[in-house]
């Protein structure tokens, strides 16, 4: 409880500092009436990746091997399978989310609780949909650009499509164990973080506005990947993973 107060209090106070850090020159979105607060959001979320994710993901990588980092990887992606389905599903794409479904039961009861992924390998193809992406398809606009805290890159629409995808989370809520649901979540965080570590490596070397190129491929990537989900398509773009999937 201490931390989350004292990160809330840095949050803030990273919001009052960069209220007005628009750079000059930069051409207004239309998409991105708040952008004065994002990029102080933005600011804080680098921050925080930079002095405690990163580190934390780069001891990580050092300690387990490959195969462990992607085991735990594939356990997760398992898990998440199942709401994969039920947005599939929600979104008419009865074939997918069948789909999606199978792979959960093939990866449990074969592949050792998901941390082995015999599905793919078998023809079930993978997936990704998030409640977002659903109300999308279900005609819900956009709405304005907007950076959450931790979460990253969002809109309006998709900020009340993560709020339902953490309602739902009932697995890692439902467990009786604190400290055992705290350490899910803290690896969940972490492992989310590793899947984009290299990506993460190179963007910071390209000399560009980094928060004008993350805001618009998210913009860009999101409505693509609601076009194809509207066609009943599997988008070839990577629905954006925020730190507890």
């Amino acid at each position: 409880m201490i931390f989350l107060k004292r990160l809330g209090i840095t949050f803030l106070s990273f919001c009052i500092i960069g209220c007005a850090s628009i750079p000059a020159g930069s051409e207004p979105s239309p998409h991105d009436p708040w952008e004065s607060f994002n990029r102080s959001v933005f600011s804080f979320n680098e921050g925080l990746d930079e002095y405690l994710l990163k580190p934390i993901t780069k001891g990580y990588r050092f300690i387990l091997p490959k195969p462990a980092q992607q085991g735990i990887d594939n356990f997760f992606g398992n898990y998440r399978d199942i709401y994969t389905s039920v947005n599939n599903l929600l979104q008419g794409n009865v074939s997918m989310a069948f789909s999606d479904l199978m792979r959960v039961v093939v990866n449990t009861i074969f592949g050792l609780g998901g941390f082995i992924d015999m599905a793919t390998p078998g023809g079930l193809e993978k997936h990704k949909a998030d409640f977002g992406q659903t109300f999308g398809v279900w005609g819900v606009p956009a709405g304005p650009y907007v950076v959450l805290p931790i979460f990253g890159p969002s809109n309006v629409r998709d900020t009340f499509g993560t709020a339902v995808d953490l309602e739902t989370d009932y697995l890692f809520r439902l467990l009786p164990d604190v400290a055992l649901r705290n350490s899910l979540t803290g690896l969940r965080i972490v492992n989310a973080r590793n899947n984009y570590y290299e990506a993460g490596d190179l963007l910071e070397g390209a000399a560009i506005d980094k928060y004008t190129f993350t805001r618009d491929a998210y913009i860009q990537r999101r409505q693509y990947q609601i076009d194809q989900a509207k066609e009943g398509k599997e988008s070839s773009a990577p629905v954006y993973e925020n730190p507890y999937e």
